[in-house]
């Protein structure tokens, strides 16, 4: 058995065409993003109409999930249809002594493929399961597990990565040397997120504990 790839394979779909040198094609690399974010846009068409979707994801090796209702309209032109799927974290303001060398400087990755839907329940529960171990390591065990009828009303769709590229930005401003004398501020504005106090229930007992959160998963170091 050949040892797994370590890079995704270019074709014309993923290969950038403008600062290539900020492309990058590892498979570290881009999953580290992914499991950064927990957000995602997912483009698709309907009736002829592009559209895009921003939803919850996770990954789980070499696919990534996300979910919705069974009666969702863009759940059900995505199942079994070719999507574009991205996602995305913004890392800083970059301010230039030009505006037109303002820019931001971010961490991206973009994935193209058929949209599948997940569909016996030992399959769709293992990968709502992953959901919440992703998010919540641990309390999967701790809260009601999804009735058949949960379940039947959920419909999980997944992506295997196998057309991706990742795309990042961490420079400064990159301003034309005759700009540099003009007495503006220049640089960069980090941004990160950060969280915020926990807001209990109203009707919480004192004595349960609080939710472990992985807070990586959102682009944050924690409280």
């Amino acid at each position: 058995m050949e040892p797994e790839a370590s890079s995704y394979r270019r074709n014309a779909r993923t290969t950038l065409g403008r600062r290539p040198q900020r492309g990058a094609y590892d498979k570290a690399v881009a999953h580290a993003i992914l499991d950064s974010c927990a957000l995602c846009q997912v483009g698709y068409l309907a009736g002829g109409q592009p559209l895009v979707l921003s939803t919850v994801f996770w990954r789980t090796g070499g696919q990534v999930f996300w979910h919705g209702s069974r009666e969702s309209r863009a759940l059900k032109a995505m199942s079994g249809a070719q999507v574009c799927f991205s996602a995305s974290r913004l890392d800083g303001l970059v301010l230039g002594r030009s505006a037109f060398r303002h820019s931001v400087n971010y961490r991206s990755v973009m994935a193209f493929g058929a949209a599948r839907e997940v569909r016996t329940e030992v399959r769709k529960l293992q990968a709502l399961e992953a959901m919440i171990e992703r998010f919540y390591p641990g309390r999967w065990s701790q809260v009601r597990q999804p009735s058949k009828a949960e379940l039947a009303a959920v419909t999980v769709l997944s992506l295997e990565l196998d057309e991706v590229s990742a795309k990042a930005r961490s420079e400064p401003p990159l301003d034309v040397e005759s700009d540099l004398a003009i007495p503006v501020w220049a640089g960069v504005a980090p941004l990160a997120l950060a969280p915020g106090p926990l807001q209990p229930c109203p009707d919480l007992p004192a004595a349960a504990a609080p939710p472990r959160i992985d807070w990586t998963a959102f682009g944050s170091t924690g409280g």
